[in-house]
């Protein structure tokens, strides 16, 4: 009965840990679109923007979505656009903490009010941050092995990408490692 809690506690950790953020799709100008005559201002205030979400811009062929810079935003400039969009229902990812300008491109328009400014914030971490690997004190890892009623579980190794980072070769980044030690003893648990 106990060792159902922990299996249980084991693949709550692992889906916590696996399960990215929730992202939010906010239609600009809700139910009104990318229009003239909104007031994506007061639209924006209110709402929170965070790394993962997505704007999705929706409108009709007599408009566009230009990203642009600070200045260009306020000059309702679009001539040297970051990007720019016209297929009508634009689904622009927020992928980085700061501030993203877009306006309409066609002449008139931004000058209209047809211009919005998000700040986007960082995303909130759903696992524990990475730290640095602990000191070796020259005491081994602590290891549980199966009974004797338990055969062997066979795992197979899948190749790993890595970034930069402070872990040296052949270590798994953290969550890496809770990850497949959950899956693991999931997986041993299962097979008693």
């Amino acid at each position: 009965m106990a060792g159902a809690a922990v299996i249980a506690g084991l693949v709550l950790l692992a889906a916590a840990a696996a399960a990215p953020a929730s992202a939010t799709d906010y239609v600009v100008g809700d139910s009104s679109g990318w229009n003239s005559g909104v007031d994506y201002t007061t639209w924006a205030k209110g709402k929170t923007f965070s790394v993962g979400d997505n704007l999705v811009f929706q409108y009709s062929a007599m408009h566009t979505v230009a990203e642009v810079s600070s200045a260009d935003y306020s000059a309702c400039s679009a001539s040297n656009s970051l990007q720019s969009y016209s297929d009508q229902n634009t689904k622009i990812a927020l992928t980085a903490p700061g501030t993203r300008y877009f306006i309409c491109g066609t002449a008139g328009h931004c000058s209209g009010g047809m211009k919005l400014a998000v700040k986007v914030s960082a995303a909130a971490a759903t696992a524990p941050a990475a730290s640095s690997p602990p000191a070796d004190d020259g005491t081994p890892p602590e290891t549980t092995t199966p009974s004797a009623s338990t055969p062997p579980a066979t795992t197979t190794t899948a190749p790993t990408t890595r970034s930069t980072s402070t872990s040296t070769a052949g270590e798994a980044p953290p969550a890496m490692g809770v990850l497949a030690g959950a899956a693991g003893l999931v997986g041993l648990a299962l097979m008693a």
